[in-house]
């Protein structure tokens, strides 16, 4: 019963998560369309984002914490199942009960992690940097421009449009599976589910358009 509980702890507990991270995404992407619509307005979003106390004391470091456990204990739960079941999904037959997404979210979530780190050298250390090492003189329009600068490199946009397909294939698999580890399998399952495939096709989508825009237009 104790390990029962363990598993169903570890699973509750990726799924928490994983629904936390695709609040963040929402609310990422948000933020990063207004770089398409208006420069003015996407400058005044990020200078909020990047100088409120609260989302930069707080929210910031529950995110990052949020991402490395998400990823641990992905990594975790795939080791665990694989000791339970003696053998690889691949010497299991895994493709006559289950898709190809579920059998290899360990994969795709290693790539988006490394896309994760790159985005992170891309800019939330150069942030760092301004503020608290170089200590560089706050400038509140500055935004927009390194974000465009980030895109101009085919190679880097590549990179972003192969991991944002990933995501989606991510998401295509654990939306739904967050959802049925809280145990929300009811008569709103078939809506979950298509709430689930719209949102792992609608939000990559986003990111891929927005890294394209910058590449391309400006």
């Amino acid at each position: 019963m104790g390990i029962m509980s363990s598993s169903i702890a570890r699973k509750v507990a990726m799924a928490l998560s994983a629904l936390f991270l695709i609040f963040f995404l929402l609310i990422h992407i948000t933020v990063n369309l207004l770089s398409v619509f208006s420069e003015e307005t996407f400058n005044m979003a990020s200078h909020f984002m990047g100088t409120n106390p609260l989302i930069q004391f707080v929210m910031q470091p529950i995110l990052i914490l949020g991402v490395v456990f998400h990823f641990v204990l992905g990594i975790i739960l795939e080791y665990k199942n694989k000791m339970a079941l003696g053998v690889r999904y691949a010497k299991n037959n895994g493709a006559a009960n289950s898709t190809w997404m579920s059998r290899n979210m360990i994969f795709s979530g290693m790539v988006i992690l490394a896309f994760i780190v790159l985005h992170f050298i891309d800019f939330w250390f150069p942030e760092i940097n301004h503020k608290y090492i170089e200590v560089l003189p706050e400038d509140p329009n500055r935004y927009f421009e390194e974000l465009q600068h980030k895109f101009v490199s085919p190679l880097r946009v590549g990179a972003y449009v192969v991991a944002f397909i990933l995501l989606a294939l991510h998401l295509l698999h654990g939306f739904q599976s967050a959802f049925q580890s809280l145990g929300m399998n009811n008569k709103y399952t078939k809506c979950v589910k298509n709430l689930g495939v719209a949102y792992a096709i609608i939000i990559p989508l986003g990111f891929i358009f927005i890294a394209l825009f910058h590449h391309f237009i400006h």
